[in-house]
């Protein structure tokens, strides 16, 4: 090979290594800015926008989500963040400071001169590994009133024990039939509102007022309708109301409309939450009955109510039904309050299925943003614990895995078992940065909790972030649900993976799809 040829061939290998180095970089700087927030000692975060709006958060996803990130491979790790929240709701901090580690390993891997084909076949296998490793750990949690369900929402509340015992009360009103159900979650039941006081209680909010101040303020034993629609008359076009036709049946479906009002309120019904507009007959003659009215409630609102008080969503056009049709679609509660100060409306006691609602409060608007984002993530956790099974938290859980997927790295041949080691240190991340962030020397209290695990064969130890000491992390009680582990451990080979088979960037062209592209003719 000539010179040329070599330097030709050694300036091609310098730029793929180049654009690794530059999304190795970019995912660094995005688990860079939230590890600061990992374990009990970790410190807040305040992001600021361009107009001086300020957020303080510990929230890794909300720090991920709402900070400025313009490199394609901070996105691909934010969207990954986001896919965690979504399905579990809680680890999506672990799983980028997972992320950014694997990356970073795997390419110091890469620039020694180990393939990245190699690199991401130890990475796949050294993650099977420790995937099965976690299951085997895992410990099921099934009684709702066993102490360690609240241990794991106090963990998740960063130790905030008010909102600890607010998640537990209402998972525990809801009930874990509710819990284990794949279209129910818990955190959604959450509630803030500034200067209002800490509750749990069986109903749903809504966070609208009533149509206005003449409609009742409490009601009780309820009879409730939930129109999925605009409470109005079905419209007429322009062009038909002038023509004599038209205008007699515009006057039809008036008289049809006032009719079919007529019978919601012969039916006793006390509350009418509708999806859309309400028209001004419909709140005349409904607040001349005494009936309490809510429009545009918000659809996931509208069907918790609906689920709540057992009523059947109803278009308007439903509402040409017999009355004793429509008796099948009405719900009930106990309660109904409409609270002038939060401006919403509780219905209280429904005789559907169970909901719960929490309600967090706080002195001013920031403060009531993060407790409701703690809250959240504490109920993500429990109803994660109940479907999964739980695991010692502090990071043990990972180092004692990274153990055992060690073990794999004696039966892989050849360059993977360098993918192997990206994985360990991996996994001994999390705990790294929780031992960093409380003010100890990561490699020493490390070498520790390995030591320890080894002499006394258990997993559940690592390092106590107040005194520095080597402890039991299940018998102190520091927990973590088992999915939060599994799925942040699969989030961060995911990202990392994706990346190291990026070896060229290009910047697209301006595209616009030609006229009829895309479709038949």
């Amino acid at each position: 090979m000539s010179l040329k040829q070599q330097a030709s061939q050694g300036a091609e290998v310098n730029e793929k290594l180049a654009a690794l180095m530059t999304n190795s970089n970019a995912v660094r700087a995005i688990a860079s800015a939230v590890e600061g927030t990992l374990g009990p000692k970790g410190l807040d975060t305040m992001l600021v926008d361009k107009f001086g709006e300020v957020v303080i958060t510990n929230d890794g996803v909300t720090i991920l989500t709402m900070m400025e990130a313009n490199h394609p491979a901070a996105r691909m790790v934010i969207n990954i963040a986001r896919a965690q929240q979504e399905e579990i709701g809680d680890g999506t901090t672990t799983a980028t400071v997972m992320a950014g580690s694997l990356v970073g390993a795997g390419v110091e891997q890469v620039a020694k001169g180990v393939p990245v084909a190699r690199v991401i076949e130890g990475f796949r296998a050294g993650i099977r590994r420790a995937l099965e490793a976690i299951g085997e750990h895992s410990l099921p949690l099934e009684d709702l009133n066993h102490p360690q369900v609240r241990q794991v929402a106090l963990v998740a509340g960063r130790e905030h024990q008010d909102i600890a015992d607010l998640v537990v009360e209402a998972a525990r009103l809801i009930g874990r039939e509710k819990l284990l159900d794949p279209n129910f979650k818990l955190s959604d039941t959450v509630v803030s509102e500034e200067g209002a006081a800490n509750q749990v209680f069986m109903g749903v909010i809504i966070n609208k007022e009533t149509m206005n101040r003449q409609m009742p303020g409490v009601l009780e034993q309820v009879k409730i309708m939930v129109i999925d629609d605009a409470l109005e008359p079905e419209e007429i076009e322009d062009e038909a109301l002038g023509t004599e036709a038209g205008f007699a049946r515009y006057l039809e479906l008036q008289a049809e409309f006032r009719a079919n009002i007529q019978k919601i309120i012969d039916l006793g019904t006390g509350l009418v939450l509708v999806d859309r507009g309400v028209h001004d007959t419909a709140e005349e003659l409904l607040t001349d009955a005494g009936v309490m009215v809510v429009q545009r409630v918000l659809n996931k609102e509208l069907q918790r109510a609906a689920e709540h008080t057992g009523a059947r969503a109803i278009k308007r056009t439903g509402l040409k039904k017999s009355p004793q049709e429509l008796e099948k679609y009405l719900g009930q509660a106990g309660k109904v309050i409409q609270d002038d100060r939060l401006e919403q409306v509780w219905v209280l006691a429904g005789e559907g299925k169970p909901m719960a609602t929490i309600l967090v409060g706080a002195a001013t608007e920031e403060v009531v943003g993060e407790r409701a984002r703690i809250a959240k993530d504490a109920a993500s956790s429990i109803q994660a614990a109940v479907k999964g099974g739980i695991v010692p938290g502090g990071g043990a859980l990972e180092l004692a895995v990274s153990r055992e997927v060690e073990k794999v790295r004696e039966s892989i041949r050849g360059m993977a078992a360098y993918g192997v080691d990206c994985v360990v240190e991996a996994l001994r991340r999390p705990m790294a940065q929780i031992i960093a962030n409380a003010g100890f020397n990561p490699l020493e209290k490390i070498g520790d909790a390995l030591a320890a695990q080894a002499e006394q064969n258990k997993i559940s130890l690592a390092v106590d972030c107040d005194t520095g000491e080597i402890v039991d992390m299940l018998e102190a009680g520091v927990l973590d649900p088992a999915l939060v582990k599994l799925h942040a451990l699969r989030a961060a080979g995911e990202i990392a993976e994706a990346i190291l088979r990026i070896d060229t960037i290009i910047k697209m062209k301006d595209y616009k799809q030609p006229s009829g592209e895309g479709f038949e003719q």
